[in-house]
């Protein structure tokens, strides 16, 4: 394995750390800055956002750069960012830093894959992008926890801080490892993938990673304050229930994987999201006991990420009979829809909570869920009325 794909995925560590560590954090966050819950919670909306909006507009325009070169200017930018994030004066500052910060890792996902296979063998290209996208479960598992740690005994400026320097690190060893003329195709253009989301089959698909993932990140933006509040859990505690789910967030990832292997991407997320809707719906009841509460965090990290394999490897399914000439951009439209769900999630768990409260936010993420399943569901129909059979008929690497 070449050094140079252990710098991408330490880039891809540092950039999943900072996205999601966030989580952790709000509690802390909205008292020092001294808002409320739900304003913290646009901490996570808007920086998804900038990842969603980096994705494609801004791979598209830097599409021409050297792939070294921007590489460096995006762990640069990243960077900078979560210095200006362990500095900001005010919420408002934070709001900035972390929307830059968003953009950065937009981009870095959209061309880290191919600089990835561009490091090895074409027979290796899909192993090479396996590992580098490790980089964000073990964020989940070791990150995001430590990340949440660091910010409940030192203060939550530091978290950045270290991350920060993580991204330095990362910037370093992409610097000296990764080599100068790594070829690639300019992405497609932003007409090309408007022609993308012109086609309904494949909006049906990101209507259901965004619309799924955002059911389960109602319940998960608040995480923290309702392991505090309702479950009783010490702040210091968080850190080790994030690191519970961390673990069993890696765990899913490889049963959703094989379920979708057996049985078609179809009938594997008819399962995932309907297991999804039952564990918040649990959490819901479980939540005010603390060893239950754990229980059903432990359960939600299994089906919570179990879905991607099988999204993904259904977007490019459907991307190669309908699309076939940007069979790419589908992918990463898909990575887009992911975001989209996740801001949309944020900001409506925000109302949520200001209007109803902290726990209404994990039935209503149940509901929404249900609404993703009903749509996996439809999809299938369709496929069924088309002939098209439950299985790919050649495996697709899930970071297509």
């Amino acid at each position: 394995m070449p050094i140079a794909l252990l710098a991408l995925t330490l880039s891809a560590f540092a950039i999943g750390t900072t996205e999601f560590v966030i989580v952790g954090l709000i509690p802390t966050v909205a008292a020092d800055l001294g808002i409320g819950l739900p304003s913290a919670g646009l901490l996570v909306s808007l920086y998804a956002l900038g990842v969603a909006i980096g994705a494609p507009v801004l791979t598209a325009l830097t599409g021409k750069l050297p792939r070294k070169a921007l590489l460096l200017g995006l762990m640069a930018l990243f960077t900078v960012g979560n210095l200006l994030a362990w500095q900001a004066p005010s919420y408002e500052s934070l709001i900035a830093a972390r929307v830059l910060t968003g953009l950065a890792h937009g981009v870095f996902f959209s061309i880290g894959s191919t600089i990835a296979t561009g490091l090895v063998p074409k027979e290796k290209a899909a192993s090479a992008i396996a590992i580098m996208f490790t980089g964000l479960t073990v964020a989940l598992v070791t990150g995001v926890p430590l990340g949440t740690f660091i910010g409940q005994h030192f203060g939550w400026r530091e978290t950045f801080l270290a991350v920060s320097a993580l991204g330095v690190i990362a910037f370093i060893g992409s610097w000296i490892f990764i080599p100068n003329n790594i070829r690639h195709t300019p992405p497609a253009s932003l007409a090309q993938q408007a022609k993308v989301l012109a086609e309904p089959r494949l909006l049906l698909v990101y209507a259901k990673t965004a619309i799924g993932y955002g059911g389960s990140f109602i319940p998960f933006t608040f995480l923290a304050p309702i392991l505090t509040d309702v479950s009783g859990f010490s702040a210091g505690a968080v850190g080790w229930v994030m690191l519970v789910y961390g673990v069993s967030v890696a765990v899913g990832n490889i049963w959703g994987g094989k379920l979708a292997d057996r049985m078609g991407p179809i009938p594997a997320l008819k399962i995932i999201f309907a297991l999804l809707a039952a564990v918040l719906l649990v959490f819901n009841f479980a939540a005010p006991h603390k060893w239950l509460a754990l229980a059903a965090v432990l359960m939600w990290g299994a089906v919570a990420f179990g879905n991607v394999p099988g999204l993904q490897v259904y977007v490019v399914k459907q991307a190669e009979r309908f699309t076939p000439q940007a069979v790419d951009v589908a992918s990463g439209l898909n990575i887009a829809a992911f975001n989209l769900g996740i801001a949309g999630a944020a900001w409506a768990s925000g109302l949520i909570v200001t209007h109803l409260g902290l726990m209404h936010t994990p039935w209503i993420g149940a509901g929404v869920v249900l609404v993703s399943l009903a749509l996996t569901q439809w999809s299938g129909t369709l496929d069924r009325r088309a002939g098209i059979p439950v299985r790919a008929s050649r495996p697709v690497p899930v970071g297509h």
